[in-house]
């Protein structure tokens, strides 16, 4: 579950009260995103349309005043344009050494190559560290999470990331929380969101957060966005166990992939490799990463996946074919893994032909 603010600044930020205690006009808060060479242009481009949308698309839309709710800036390292890693070049309206305080501060995504990053944009760190101290708000976008680490910001706190570079940051950043499987964290004023498109999930959270759902709402329908998703585990394609040398563990996965809709013991794995059950589990534990019923659950797991995206495949005939039964079990078993119902899965990735079927029907 997202963790709320422990410093609850809701009304302080976004919803002054009087003296006589009615509300006033709400303040509009500044917005900093950072523009990052190298870095996904979408990341920085998406927050700024959503925070500018934000009290004012919607009501021009509907002929009404408009009330902007954010003041959106745009800041690089030295003032001058960045390049993405695709022909697409974006001119902020500043430096850093211009943005004296801000309220909120983007951190887009900065590249696969995180150490290259940080060393090219190493002044950020205490800059950001500096503007956390003076109150801001920080939040960070798939890798750019990495810069809020590097400025122990989230040291003790939960975080997350791209799923498939949490492992990474969890070597590199061992005192943080990591939650790969949400979309969305937040603890004490710091905020992280997995994937590239997170961004707008994100942006919308603290739309939410500081505006209230209707802001949000309204936002989210004139740019006919969803409300901010949760998880980002069903989109995950993390390979079943990590690189390992041990040839008897492989074996072992090698019958357990075979032999996955039947029963698999550890008993019997265990006599397989010759070893002792006890030793068995701690060895493929250590090779693989998991542990073989967690590894077995995966494998199920990844079978129904690919059985629900060829579209057509009934509910209880992916239970089946993925090894289980109990078609309510398989079912509680596939939303925890994943966040979301086998129906919901089907929904959103199953192939383009079944997506217009439903559609014309």
């Amino acid at each position: 579950m997202v963790r709320r603010d422990r410093n609850k600044t809701r009304k302080t930020l976004s919803r002054p009260l009087s003296a006589s205690g009615e509300d006033e006009k709400p303040r509009v808060l500044d917005v900093t995103v950072i523009l990052l060479e190298g870095g996904y242009a979408s990341t920085a481009i998406g927050p700024i349309e959503v925070f500018y949308s934000a009290g004012h698309l919607w009501n021009m839309l509907r002929g009404e005043e408009s009330k902007p709710r954010f003041r959106v800036r745009t800041a690089s390292l030295d003032g001058k344009s960045v390049k993405s890693p695709y022909p697409l070049h974006l001119t902020p309206e500043c430096s850093l050494k211009n943005i004296k305080k801000t309220d909120i501060v983007i951190m887009p995504t900065s590249g696969l190559d995180l150490i290259d990053r940080i060393a090219k944009h190493s002044a950020l760190v205490p800059w950001l560290r500096k503007q956390y101290e003076r109150g801001a708000y920080i939040a960070g976008v798939c890798s750019g999470v990495a810069f809020l680490a590097e400025a122990g910001l989230l040291d003790g706190r939960e975080a997350t990331t791209h799923w498939s570079v949490c492992e990474a940051f969890r070597e590199r950043y061992p005192n943080i929380v990591w939650r790969p499987e949400r979309f969305v964290t937040e603890d004490a004023r710091i905020f992280c969101s997995g994937g590239v498109y997170a961004s707008t999930d994100l942006s919308l959270y603290l739309v939410e957060k500081f505006c209230g759902h209707e802001i949000a709402l309204q936002t989210a329908k004139a740019l006919l966005l969803s409300m901010p998703r949760t998880r980002q585990s069903g989109y995950s394609v993390l390979p079943l166990s990590k690189p390992h040398g041990d040839e008897k563990i492989r074996e072992a996965e090698n019958y357990i992939q075979q032999h996955s809709v039947g029963e698999v013991s550890i008993d019997n794995l265990a006599g397989r490799a010759g070893m002792s059950p006890r030793n068995f589990i701690r060895r493929f534990k250590a090779a693989t990463g998991r542990l073989p019923g967690a590894y077995l659950q995966a494998l199920r797991i990844s079978i129904a996946k690919e059985l629900l995206e060829q579209g057509r495949v009934p509910i209880q005939t992916v239970c089946t074919k993925a090894g289980y039964a109990d078609a309510a079990f398989f079912r509680a078993l596939f939303k925890r893994h994943t966040g979301m119902t086998p129906g919901e899965y089907r929904a959103n990735f199953a192939g383009m032909n079944f997506r217009r079927e439903e559609i014309a029907s």
